[in-house]
This record gives structure tokens, C-alpha cells and sequence, in this order.
């Protein structure tokens, strides 16, 4: 009995030893190969996160591709990968670790023959190790000789999240997977830059919010992805620690988003129910980023979870929106179903629960991008709608001050726009003159002629005005065929010089053709000064006294108001 039990032991034992031996085929290297980056390694989740290395290469590895995603609970992990040069002449390998930007530590330890070799540690927060960082990436090179066969091991050491990828070169190709490795964040950051200058400036022209959170969203976005992208590390060499709280951009990215959500359908005063949804993801966003500033990396542990609850919210509350019509909710909906696509990959792979590749590992830029441009879109559209409606605001007052005839300011309006310009006279001591003007024998010509040659009277000696008149003289149609004129600064000789004018250009007018026979029209005017002593009214009444004494007098002349007469009277 005792004998059998040592015998199964035995076999377990050496069972054991297979396991932990046991590797995965060697990669193969010579004088003839440039990369590899699809390859076949082995990974060891060291749970203790302080297990030595003469203990970890006892430890059983799992098989799995060069480029893995662990989640949150691999915080230290050991990739293994066994090398062996073919060739008959020494070979220089360059392993290159693109992501090391975004650990806390990486090393390289070589074992030949059994032997662990000194070991290679980059420390993010050391800058005496920087010697292996080039830009966002960590590189180490390792000798081959002869025939010999390598087994690296490369800790990985991240601050939340555990995802890398290894990729093997020679010379020529390490120093090709080094040049242009960012150019496509580059390309994302700098859109993403245009559309915030762009949206800033638009918040300073309008004022509106949504343009405002609009720009803060794609600012927190930029910094997301070229810090989390490595662009930053890439241009500035900003890595390690320093870097954490800058992640905090990745809990304002979605506050921004749902006050713009707030701000674009105006949830408070439309959607109370939506409004109270989108005020309870808010408010744990908030919270989240006020621990955050105390412990950023157990905040961070959180976030795929709170963005997860964040973009089943929004979701829901803009097919909510669609369901109730509003107008820009099915463009939202499309922008922010890319958004939550691309993020939901993204967590997943964060999370270790899906492979590595571009796109998941890009997954939260995509969304980013491909909701900013559609949130664009939208932005493009609330500018149409507010510049109809201002339009439509600018026609009615158009139509509520102006003589639909002529074209010329109403009554009405003449008198608040005139009130002003008197207001300025009395600042500035400026004079000031009025003509009021009327189309001789009207009454007669529409008798005669009918409303329809009566009305064209009337237009074309109110464009007669139009074109005397100065751009800052007030012209308008004071009653049926009369006219009035105001002319800031200008003093009772010019104003006659003026009335002159009018008198005669309407007199030199192409006579009207009728039925009966062509029809030539005169006005008579009155010239008065403006008396700053007195109220506007007075001195256009006594325009409309001089005016009659042009009327009495013949008609098609102009009747200046005596000087004397306006300050005695």
C-alpha cells in the first residue's frame, strides 16, 4: 500500500515537473529574419507581485499569443518566450515592448544553460533606466550566438489595467517600428484639436453651452488618447506615475458628455424624467472623480464598471428622446451607438475578456472620434436651427418696423430710432435737422389714375429718398404719401440743400405711363431745424407747418422754417 502511494507520487511529481518544463516551441532566428510580430509565447500572473525570478521560472505558464490582455487582477505578469539562433553567425535581437508607456516597471532577465543572466530593469519613474525607452516603447537588445538557444523573461508591471505586446526585429526594422508608431493618434488628437478650437470659438461668438461642453468633452478626450496611446510619451516623454492623475480625463470625458446631452435637448425644462437619469450618472462620475484625486489608481480599477452604468444611461435616455421626436436625438443616438460600441470592446478587452488587436485596443479613440464627428453634425445643426430662427426673429422685426409698400421704416419706428439719435445730439451738441415731405395732387392721381399708378408713386419717390439719403439719416413713411426725414448732424443750410436735392430728382423721375396719358409727380417739402431745448415732436411739427406754407405757396418747392421762429416758438 505505502509502495503504491509512493509510486503515484512519483508520477505526480514528475507530471508536475513536465508541466512547469514544458515551453512552447522556440522561435527560430537567422541572418534572414526582419520581425516577427505574430508569434506564439507563454504569460505567468505572479499574484504576489515580489516573487523572485528564481522562483518564477519553476512556475507553470500558460500558452498564449505575443499580444494579451489580463484585466485588473495581473498587476505583475511574466511573459516567456524561447529563442534560438539558426544561423551560423551572432544575430542582434531587438524586443520591443510598445505599451511599456503605460507600466510602472518592465524588465528583461535571459536565461542560458540554466543560468539567469543580470537582469535589465526600466523603471518609469527612474530616469537612470530610460536607457531602454525610446518614446512611448521599451527596447532591449539581446545577443544571439551561435547556434544558441535564450529563454526571456519580461515582467510587465502595470498600474490598473495589464495588456502589452511583444514584438521581435533586427536592426533595420527595430529602428523602422520606432519611426512613425503614432502618426495615426497623431491624426486622431489633431482632428480632434480643430473641432475644440473650432467649438471655442463658436462659444465665444454665441454663447451656447453645448459648445462650451461640446469643446471641454473633446478636450478630455484628446488628452485620453494621446496619453493612453502614447503619443504623449512619444513627443514629451511623459510616462510613469506623473501621468495617473491625467487619467482622471477619462471620468470628465463622459460629465462633459451627459451636460452636453443636458444642455442640446434641454432636459431640465422638456424631460424632467430623462434630466433626473442623466443627473444620477453625473453625480457618481462626480464622486468618482473626487476619489480619484485621492487614489487614482483604485479609481481606475472602477471605471470600466461605472462607464459600463454610464453608457446604458445615455443609451436609454436617447431612445427615450428618439421615441418622443425630438429632432437631433437620432443623430445623437447613431454618434453615441458608435461611441458605446467601440467602448463596450474596449472594456471587454481592458477587462481581459476579449483578444488583443487594434481595434479593441483602440476601441475608446474610435468611439471618440466617430461620436465627435457625428456630435458635429449635430452642433452644425443647432447652429442652422438658431440662425433660422434668428432669421425668422430679424424678418418679423423687419416686417414690425418698416411700410411693406416702400420699404422705409413705419411710423413707429421712426420715432424709437429717432429718439435715439436725439438722445446722442443732446450728448454730443450735434445739430440736427427734419424734412417732412408730401406728393403733390395724390388725392387727384389716384382718382384718376387708379391705387394701382398711385401705389407706384409712392415707391418711386420713396426710393428717390433712399437713394439721397445718408446711411445714418432716418427715411420712413409717415402717412399716405407723405414722408419723413431725419438728418443727424446737419445744420439747417445743408438740410435745405438736401430737401432741394429730393424736390428735384423727384421732378426729374421718367414720367409714369398710363392709359391716358404719362404722368409726371412733384413733392413739396418742409425744412426745420431740431431744437435741442425743446421735444422732438415740436420741431416736426413745425417741418409739417413749413411744409404746409410749401403747399400754399404753389407746391413743388421746399419751405424752410425760420430760425427765429423755432426759438421763439
Amino acid at each position: 500500500m505505502q509502495l503504491g502511494s509512493r509510486i503515484l507520487v512519483a508520477l505526480f511529481t514528475m507530471c508536475c515537473a513536465i508541466a512547469v518544463h514544458a515551453q512552447v516551441h522556440p522561435i527560430e532566428w537567422n541572418e534572414n529574419t526582419s520581425s516577427l510580430v505574430d508569434f506564439q509565447m507563454e504569460y505567468f500572473v505572479d499574484g504576489s507581485e515580489v516573487m523572485p525570478i528564481s522562483e518564477v521560472v519553476k512556475q507553470p505558464f500558460i500558452e498564449s499569443t505575443n499580444k494579451i490582455s489580463l484585466g485588473t487582477k495581473a498587476i505583475k505578469t511574466w511573459a516567456r518566450i524561447n529563442i534560438q539562433n539558426t544561423s551560423a553567425h551572432s544575430q542582434t535581437v531587438f524586443l520591443h515592448h510598445p505599451y511599456a508607456y503605460h507600466n510602472r516597471q518592465v524588465g528583461l532577465y535571459e536565461v542560458v544553460d540554466n543560468r539567469i543572466l543580470p537582469p535589465r530593469r526600466l523603471d518609469l519613474d527612474d530616469p537612470d533606466t530610460f536607457q531602454w525607452m525610446y518614446g512611448g516603447a521599451a527596447v532591449f537588445n539581446i545577443e544571439l550566438l551561435p547556434g544558441q538557444n535564450k529563454t526571456l523573461y519580461l515582467d510587465s508591471v502595470s498600474f490598473s489595467h495589464q495588456w502589452f505586446s511583444i514584438n521581435l526585429y533586427n536592426s533595420e526594422f527595430s529602428q523602422r517600428a520606432l519611426i512613425g508608431s503614432f502618426t495615426d493618434i497623431a491624426l486622431l488628437v489633431g482632428m480632434l484639436l480643430a473641432l475644440i478650437i473650432y467649438n471655442l470659438l463658436l462659444f465665444i461668438y454665441s454663447r451656447q453651452k453645448e459648445n462650451l461642453f461640446y469643446a471641454c468633452y473633446l478636450i478630455s478626450g484628446a488628452i485620453w488618447i494621446a496619453l493612453s496611446y502614447g503619443l504623449f510619451a512619444e513627443v514629451f516623454h511623459f510616462f510613469g506615475s506623473k501621468t495617473l492623475h491625467w487619467h482622471l480625463t477619462l471620468m470628465t470625458m463622459p460629465i462633459f458628455l451627459i451636460l452636453f446631452m443636458m444642455a442640446i435637448f434641454e432636459t431640465r425644462k422638456q424631460y424632467p424624467k430623462e434630466h433626473l437619469a442623466l443627473m444620477l450618472v453625473l453625480i457618481l462620475l462626480c464622486i468618482e472623480f473626487c476619489y480619484g484625486m485621492i487614489d487614482i489608481v483604485a479609481a481606475l480599477r472602477y471605471s470600466s464598471s461605472l462607464a459600463a452604468l454610464m453608457m446604458l444611461i445615455t443609451l436609454s435616455v436617447s431612445i427615450s428622446l428618439v421615441v418622443k421626436r425630438h429632432p437631433v436625438a437620432w443623430y445623437f443616438l447613431i454618434g453615441h451607438s458608435l461611441f458605446i460600441g467601440f467602448n463596450a470592446l474596449a472594456v471587454l478587452y481592458y477587462q481581459g475578456r476579449i483578444e488583443f488587436n487594434y481595434v479593441t485596443s483602440h476601441g475608446v479613440g474610435i468611439g471618440i472620434m466617430l461620436e465627435a464627428l457625428v456630435l458635429a453634425l449635430i452642433i452644425a445643426y443647432r447652429i442652422r436651427l438658431l440662425e433660422e430662427i434668428k432669421a425668422s426673429q430679424e424678418e418679423l422685426k423687419q416686417q414690425a418696423s418698416t411700410d411693406p409698400l416702400t420699404q422705409l421704416y413705419n411710423r413707429r419706428h421712426f420715432h424709437l430710432t429717432a429718439g435715439r439719435e436725439y438722445a446722442h445730439a443732446l450728448l454730443s451738441h450735434e445739430p440736427m435737422s427734419v424734412i417732412i415731405c408730401d406728393i403733390d395732387w395724390f388725392k387727384q392721381i389716384n382718382d384718376q389714375y387708379g391705387h394701382t399708378v398711385g401705389d407706384k408713386v409712392i415707391v418711386e419717390v420713396a426710393n428717390t429718398l433712399k437713394k439721397v439719403a445718408r446711411k445714418r439719416d432716418i427715411a420712413a413713411r409717415y402717412g399716405g404719401e407723405e414722408y419723413i426725414l431725419l438728418l443727424p448732424n446737419t445744420d439747417i443750410v445743408e438740410a435745405r440743400i438736401c430737401a432741394e436735392r429730393i424736390r428735384r430728382e423727384v421732378a426729374e423721375l421718367k414720367p409714369f405711363e398710363t392709359d391716358e396719358q404719362r404722368l409726371s409727380v412733384t413733392i413739396s417739402l418742409g425744412v426745420a431745424a431740431v431744437s435741442l431745448k425743446q421735444p422732438l415732436e415740436k420741431s416736426i411739427k413745425l417741418a409739417d407747418d413749413a411744409l404746409y406754407r410749401a403747399k400754399s405757396s404753389g407746391r413743388n418747392q421746399v419751405n424752410v422754417m425760420d430760425t427765429n421762429v423755432l426759438a421763439h416758438s
